[in-house]
């Protein structure tokens, strides 16, 4: 699923609480417990980290609904992909993968992650992580809004199967 302008536009539309208060609902009616996000930078320039980041500041608060950024792939229900595979990191980002528990959910977020951005796919990088890893949810932007990342972990935790 990809995250589009339009999609980010609408989203725009709803107040970032009402957005929150949503990704909570269905964060409960599917898991019935606290989602688990490791976030790995497979060669970005830090743009999109900025934008990460700027979900755990009081405006957006996530951890009060019940999302957590992990150290550990093996703790993770979401992996959180940012930046073109450079080729330094293609091993680690599949390790990475590897190690992440079943079912596992990979966004890949901004432009690079999602076809190679401004870097292309060039001799340093592989293109878009979709050539590395399985990704099941494109959230675009360079770097994408944090509106545009919660409605892209809202598209992940719906892809999440069912706790009951």
């Amino acid at each position: 699923m990809i995250v589009s302008s339009n999609a980010q536009a609408q989203l725009a539309q709803k107040s970032v609480e009402e957005t929150r208060i949503e990704l909570k609902t269905r964060l409960q009616r599917t898991l019935g417990r606290s989602l688990a996000v490791r976030e790995v930078d497979s060669g970005s320039c830090n743009g999109c980290e900025v934008e990460v980041t700027a979900l755990n500041n009081p405006y957006y608060d996530i951890e009060r609904f019940g999302i957590y950024f992990v150290a550990s792939p093996r703790h993770a229900d979401v992996l959180l992909v940012t930046g073109p595979s450079s080729r330094n990191m293609e091993i680690a980002l599949q390790r990475t993968y590897k190690a992440t528990p079943e079912p596992k959910i990979v966004i890949a977020v901004g432009t690079c992650a999602c076809s190679g951005g401004i870097f292309g796919d060039t001799y340093a990088t592989t293109g878009g992580i979709d050539k590395v890893v399985p990704v099941d949810v494109y959230v675009s932007g360079c770097p994408p809004r944090p509106q545009a990342l919660l409605s892209g972990l809202l598209l992940a935790v719906d892809k999440l199967p069912s706790k009951a």
